[in-house]
């Protein structure tokens, strides 16, 4: 895969990839992920839109920066900007996974006219208590784990009520998403220092309220998509959501937990709905 690469405004070095044609789906990964966990909608996706994957300031095969404080959402947001700047494209419709979400709403408070939809693929203005503490208990951390194998099959049983039935060899590409093989075990692919930012960001105050950026999203075609079974977005903050954006298309994927993987039939249903929209947007300069 050959990847191109564009530097922000404070000197840190992003990759992306972009392939394909026609309206433009940008894919914005969660916490500690990188672009490589949209493969699964390449093959249903790519003769049917442009997809541009992002690897966000350290993740994936991006460049750490200097300053772990700049892992926030507001200058990870100011990235996707730049990088839709360096790419021409005035609107893209909007896929983001849980962290990648939170950008799409935060980009819906100050730059809704840069997005033709947006897809949130398990998030919300409300992150559930229990998976943002079992998120806090891995981040930052490599696995004890010290082979690939040996982490697929650890995965497969600590998930295993929430992702029933998913076949071993799934886990064991997802697991490659996250982790590179080394001499001394397994390396996290990303920079451990999203724990710190996460802490200093703790210690700074109480989490925003974040249903204004959510209402921020009304005036834009919105798809949500949630694991049945995440513990990130519960299904009473998912009919507040669709409460407050009646417009809102509400797709809730069975056997699966926080995230599903997105080639789930009724994840694709919602992302071909959004890009037809999107289409639409783009058509007529919305």
């Amino acid at each position: 895969m050959t990847l191109s690469t564009f530097t922000t405004s404070d000197g840190v070095r992003l990759c992306y990839d972009d392939r394909g044609s026609g309206t433009p789906l940008l894919c914005l990964a969660g916490l500690t992920r990188n672009m490589d966990d949209f493969k699964p909608i390449l093959g249903p996706l790519e003769g049917r839109c442009r997809i541009i994957r992002l690897d966000a300031r350290g993740r994936g095969r991006s460049d750490w920066p200097e300053d772990f404080t700049t892992y926030n959402v507001i200058r990870e947001g100011h990235d996707v900007l730049e990088l839709l700047d360096h790419l021409g494209l005035d609107k893209v419709v909007v896929l983001g996974t849980s962290r990648g979400g939170l950008i799409a709403m935060a980009l819906a408070a100050g730059h809704a006219e840069r997005m033709a939809a947006v897809i949130l693929n398990d998030i919300g203005p409300v992150v559930g208590a229990a998976g943002l503490a079992r998120i806090m208990d891995y981040v930052g951390h490599a696995p004890s784990s010290r082979t690939l194998d040996a982490v697929a099959e650890a995965t497969a049983r600590y998930h295993a009520e929430a992702f029933p039935g998913v076949p071993p060899a799934i886990w064991r590409e997802q697991v490659e998403h996250w982790y590179e093989q080394t001499s001394e075990g397994l390396r996290l692919r990303y920079d451990p220092d999203l724990r710190k930012a996460l802490l200093h960001q703790s210690a700074a105050g109480a989490m925003p309220d974040l249903w204004p950026f959510f209402e921020a999203l009304k005036t834009l075609p919105l798809a949500v998509i949630r694991g049945a079974n995440s513990d990130i977005l519960s299904a009473e903050t998912m009919a507040e959501m669709q409460r407050r954006h009646p417009g809102m298309m509400a797709v809730a994927v069975p056997d699966r937990g926080h995230v599903p993987f997105l080639d789930e039939p009724e994840s694709l249903a919602a992302i071909e709905a959004m890009l037809v929209a999107g289409e639409t947007r783009i058509g007529a300069g919305a």
